[in-house]
């Protein structure tokens, strides 16, 4: 299992956001995320919104640090992106 991590550098409600996220599958980053006690909430999309005060907690835990262009790549590669705007199917 490798789950990805941008840098905190993605601003919103007064804090710094990361994405976490999977190449292989939605599962895999949901079973990630709930062992480090994300709230499924903080899923959007195609990713989790992280923020910057657990990103240490997240690499901690074995997320891969990347860029956010890479996080991009990654997500776009494993067929797994959903941009803003398109319809989305049901979450796995």
């Amino acid at each position: 299992m490798t789950i990805y991590i941008d840098p905190p550098t993605w601003p919103g409600h007064g804090r710094m956001w990361s994405h976490l996220v999977s190449d292989v599958s939605y599962d895999e980053l949901h079973v990630f995320a709930e062992a480090l006690g994300v709230p499924r909430r903080a899923f959007e999309r195609d990713h989790y919104d992280l923020p910057s005060h657990r990103y240490g907690d997240a690499v901690g835990a074995g997320a891969v640090e990347v860029s956010s262009r890479e996080v991009v790549r990654l997500l776009t590669g494993a067929g797994l992106r959903r941009p803003k705007g398109r319809v989305q199917p049901p979450s796995s």
